[in-house]
């Protein structure tokens, strides 16, 4: 006789009871089940966006896999959780903060380039020269090489000098920007620099945004307009747009523009600094910019934090270790670095945490005392 078990009459059963092949049933009806992991065949971008952090990404060409610790639209933050890092949402266009050193070019005084390890606190070691002494100028940096733009000495330069992070060496000459100014803002993307605003001749003073390309040797072309004409932002970069804070306007301002790496539109406001200054230090991390020291109406100590994706007013999340205005700034994937500056001129190297807010510490000395920088990382 065979018997038909009904669900009254099944209290319990082992698992191994069980052969054969079990009927279809509905999936509508069960719980707790995770869909899987977002997936693409390629790595996730910042505008891979998921329903919020904590979301899993699979690529399923290299089958690495990728959690999103900061979600926002089209700013999203993943991260490789392999070895931890391969994050994909870094300043500088995908370069992110360097690992290894910082760097800072020219001066009104020589024409040096330092270089300090992020690792230890020891002096900066001469690392050759740019072509020409001159202060004023902008840095920026390729994942190999770093570039000096413009400045002043003995004339208004339009000039943008490059040199290999791996070796001592003279910097060769890398091209020309369309004005002939300093005290200009620099921005990196993975691919170009940009040159910004800045102050020439007979009261010159402009707002025209220039680009330049990082793999082939030539002059610089338009990119669109900052809001404001004047000198002396602060530049900074997410991964995908550049950032100017402050300036002289002609007066001091708290302002901020940002504009898209990748096309030439007009800049958009987005928020303010804490306090109108001039002449700060930038430094990026993955989710904010940083501008640190400055001038007020005397050299500033301050250090201002402004979000990527947030238009509020900068945070002052402490203070550098010597008031300053016009010194290099450096990025490492964890911390900031100030180097230079006048109080007079100054050689001290300053740290701060991207983690947590908190006062400078002293990372060691230049190679020299100079101001009027510019700086890089690699």
């Amino acid at each position: 006789m065979t018997l038909k078990a009904t669900t009254d009459n099944i209290a319990a059963m082992a698992a191994s009871k069980l052969t054969g092949a079990l009927p279809a049933i509905d999936a509508s009806a069960l719980t707790g089940i995770n869909s899987g992991p977002l997936t693409g065949a390629s790595d996730p971008t910042i505008s891979t966006n998921p329903s919020g952090a904590g979301a899993v990404y699979e690529n399923t060409t290299t089958g690495q896999l990728f959690i999103c610790t900061d979600s926002f639209t089209d700013e999203n933050v993943w991260l490789n959780v392999g070895s931890g890092d391969g994050q994909v949402a870094k300043p500088f266009g995908g370069l992110g903060g360097g690992t290894v050193s910082g760097y800072t070019s020219g001066s009104y005084s020589g024409n040096i380039i330092n270089k300090f390890a992020f690792a230890s606190g020891a002096t900066a070691t001469d690392h050759g020269n740019i072509n020409e002494a001159r202060g004023g100028c902008a840095g920026h940096s390729s994942a190999t090489q770093g570039f000096t733009s413009t400045g002043y000495l003995g004339g208004y330069k339009n000039t943008i000098d490059k040199f290999n992070f791996a070796a001592d060496a003279t910097a060769s000459d890398h091209g020309d920007i369309n004005n002939l100014v300093q005290t200009i803002t620099g921005n990196s993307s993975s691919t170009h620099g940009f040159v910004s605003a800045g102050g020439g001749a007979v009261g010159l003073r402009i707002k025209q945004i220039d680009k330049f390309t990082f793999a082939t040797t030539g002059n610089a072309t338009d990119h669109g307009d900052l809001a404001l004409i004047g000198y002396g932002q602060v530049g900074t970069d997410s991964n995908t747009h550049a950032y100017c804070s402050g300036g002289y306007m002609p007066s001091l301002t708290t302002s901020r523009d940002k504009f898209s790496h990748a096309s030439s539109n007009s800049t958009v406001a987005q928020g303010d600094l804490s306090v109108a200054k001039g002449t700060a230090a930038g430094q990026s991390s993955t989710t904010s910019g940083y501008a640190a020291g400055g001038y007020i109406s005397a050299p500033y100590n301050r250090i201002d934090r402004h979000a990527f994706n947030s238009d509020s007013t900068a945070t002052d999340i402490g203070v550098l270790t010597v008031t300053r205005s016009a010194a290099a700034g450096s990025s490492s994937t964890t911390q900031g670095f100030t180097s230079g500056g006048k109080l007079p001129d100054v050689n001290t190297i300053d740290k701060f945490s991207f983690a947590s807010d908190a006062n400078a510490t002293d990372h060691g000395d230049l190679f020299s005392t100079i101001s009027e920088i510019g700086g890089h990382q690699v």
